[in-house]
């Protein structure tokens, strides 16, 4: 286990409690970062610390850049430093493009977009200082498909700029030995999936395949890994 801290932002929704307990393999720091849900982001601090990780919960609206600023300066002034940074929030609307309100696609674009980067700015003054970091954002399997999205328009809209993103950056700071990567899941269990699709039998990932991608990318076998947009989504792609 490794003396790094990770902070995973999103850690209660659907993809984030995997993502925390696999990181908690690896790495003896974990922040868990939540918006409203305070009680499943405690019970989640509660059953990674049996396995021997220091944990602590963080509450933080990153739909602003002070409330991102807030949550990566709490997340030092608690354990001393920031190595490992995992966007995951993500909102979704899986209505038809023409029926969206100007509310949803602030929502959307925010949450998506702008939290990622808002956090990515506040980490990485410190993951230069120390010439050492990893961050990895959430993204969705068709991200470089740059084609027709009628049932999640602005979805689409943002991960696409979040690719974007990640690559300037990756770009930015390969001097200061900091990788900046992508992970996009395709249909996993347990999540939003527009009821028009026909799924057929093995089609859906877990959770846990992602917590995996995100893992091999925040450790130290992918130093020579960034910029790279690493899908985990089956035959979705195809």
């Amino acid at each position: 286990m490794t003396e790094r801290v990770v902070l995973i932002t999103g850690s209660t929704g659907h993809l984030g409690p995997a993502v925390a307990r696999r990181l908690a393999a690896d790495f003896s720091l974990v922040a868990l970062h939540y918006l409203k849900n305070r009680e499943k982001a405690e019970a989640l601090k509660q059953e990674i610390e049996k396995s021997g990780p220091r944990v602590e919960t963080f509450e933080a609206d990153l739909l602003s850049e002070e409330g991102a600023a807030g949550l990566v300066q709490r997340v030092l002034g608690y354990f001393g430093r920031l190595d490992v940074l995992v966007n995951i929030p993500g909102a979704i609307r899986t209505r038809p493009w023409d029926q969206l309100e100007r509310s949803d696609w602030e929502d959307i674009f925010r949450s998506n977009l702008e939290s990622a980067y808002f956090c990515l700015k506040h980490a990485l003054p410190y993951m230069r200082e120390q010439k050492w970091g990893r961050v990895i954002n959430i993204g969705f399997h068709l991200v470089e498909h740059l084609g027709s999205f009628p049932g999640v328009t602005p979805y689409a809209v943002a991960k696409t700029g979040l690719l974007i993103l990640t690559r300037t950056a990756a770009v930015a700071e390969v001097e200061n030995n900091i990788t900046v990567n992508m992970v996009s899941p395709g249909l996993i269990e347990g999540g939003e999936i527009p009821a028009s699709l026909k799924i057929k039998e093995g089609q859906l990932g877990r959770a846990e395949d992602v917590a995996e991608a995100v893992a091999f990318l925040a450790s130290d076998r992918a130093g020579k890994i960034t910029g790279t947009n690493l899908v985990v989504a089956g035959t979705w792609k195809m």
